[in-house]
C-alpha cells in the first residue's frame, strides 16, 4: 500500500527511528501506527514506547491552573498550518478557551464546546465554526485534559507546541513543581507510577521483551525471566516518579520531590504535544 511522507514523519517523530525503517514498518503494518512501532521494536530498534501524552497536528497548546490551585487544564486548539498557529488572534482565542475551561470547571472537551464564548451569544462550538470561516482553515479543540491535586503546577514549553500540568499531594515549592512539570514535558512518561500503566500496555511490553530475547538466541525457558528484567527497566524509564531527575540523575523524581518537600507526592499529570 502507499505510505505518505506525513505518516513516515509522524512515526519517525514518535519513535526516533530512521526514515526508511519507518517507511518499511508502515508498509508491513499496512499503515497501522501502533503495529509499526511494535515491528520496529521487534526488529531491535531502540524506539520510544507509546507515550501517555496526547498528540495534535498544528496549532497551539496552552495550560493553566485554577484560582484555588487544585485543578490544572491543558488543551490544544488545532489548525491546518503553522502560519495560522502563530497568528496572535488565533493564540488569543486559544487563551480565551483555556481561561473559560478553568473558570467554568470544565472536565472534558465537550463541556468546553457547550459553554458560551465570552463576549458573545455563541457557544464555543459555534465560535469555532465562525473562526473557521474567517481564517479559511479547519479549527478544532484537539486534545483536552486535566490534573488535580492539593497543588497543581503548569508548564508551557516556548513556542506553544507542548504543555503539561502536574498535581501534587500537599503544598509543593513552586520551583520544585516547575522542575517536575518540565520533566514530564521533556521525558514524556506513560504514567505517574507503575500501578497506573494500562495492563494492555504492560502485556505488550512484556511480549516484546520475550520475543527479543528469543531473537537474540536466549533459551526459551529463560525468555520470560529476561522479559521481566527488561520490563522492570522499562517501568523506571516511563513512570514519572521513577525516572532519573533530569537536573540530577543520581535522584529519581520521587526522591527529588521528597528531599525538597518532605511528605509531598506526585499524584497526577497530563501532557499534550503537537505531533
Amino acid at each position: 500500500m502507499s505510505i505518505t511522507a506525513a505518516e513516515v514523519k509522524k512515526l519517525r517523530t514518535q519513535t526516533g527511528a530512521g526514515m526508511m525503517d519507518c517507511k518499511k514498518a508502515l508498509q508491513e503494518s499496512e499503515g497501522d501506527m501502533d503495529k509499526a512501532v511494535e515491528i520496529l521494536r521487534l526488529k531491535g530498534q531502540k524506539v520510544a514506547a507509546k507515550r501517555g501524552d496526547r498528540e495534535a497536528s498544528e496549532g497551539v497548546i496552552l495550560s493553566g491552573v485554577s484560582a484555588d490551585g487544585n485543578t490544572g487544564v491543558v488543551l490544544s486548539l488545532n489548525c491546518e498550518t503553522d502560519f495560522v498557529a502563530q497568528n496572535a488572534d488565533f493564540i488569543s482565542v486559544a487563551q480565551t478557551l483555556l481561561n473559560l475551561a478553568i473558570s467554568e470547571g470544565c472536565d472534558s472537551k465537550d463541556a468546553v464546546l457547550a459553554k458560551t464564548y465570552p463576549g458573545s451569544d455563541l457557544t464555543v462550538a459555534d465560535k469555532i465554526v465562525e473562526e473557521t470561516g474567517k481564517i479559511g482553515e479547519r479549527i478544532e479543540i484537539g486534545a483536552f485534559d486535566i490534573a488535580k491535586g492539593d497543588t497543581v503546577i503548569s508548564y508551557i514549553h516556548p513556542g506553544n507546541r507542548l504543555a503539561t500540568v502536574v498535581g501534587f499531594s500537599g503544598q509543593v515549592d513552586a520551583t520544585v513543581g516547575r522542575d517536575v512539570a518540565m520533566q514530564a514535558a521533556a521525558m514524556a512518561p506513560v504514567a505517574v507510577n507503575q500501578s497506573l500503566i494500562p495492563e494492555d500496555l504492560i502485556a505488550k511490553e512484556k511480549e516484546i521483551g520475550k520475543e527479543l530475547a528469543i531473537q537474540e538466541g536466549k533459551p526459551a525457558e529463560l525468555a520470560d525471566k529476561i522479559s521481566m528484567g527488561r520490563l522492570n527497566k522499562w517501568f523506571k524509564e516511563v513512570t514519572l516518579v521513577n525516572q532519573p531527575f533530569i537536573k540530577d540523575n543520581k535522584l529519581t523524581v520521587e526522591q527529588y520531590v521528597e528531599a525538597s518537600c518532605p511528605g509531598v507526592k506526585v499524584e497526577s499529570f497530563s501532557r499534550i504535544a503537537l505531533g
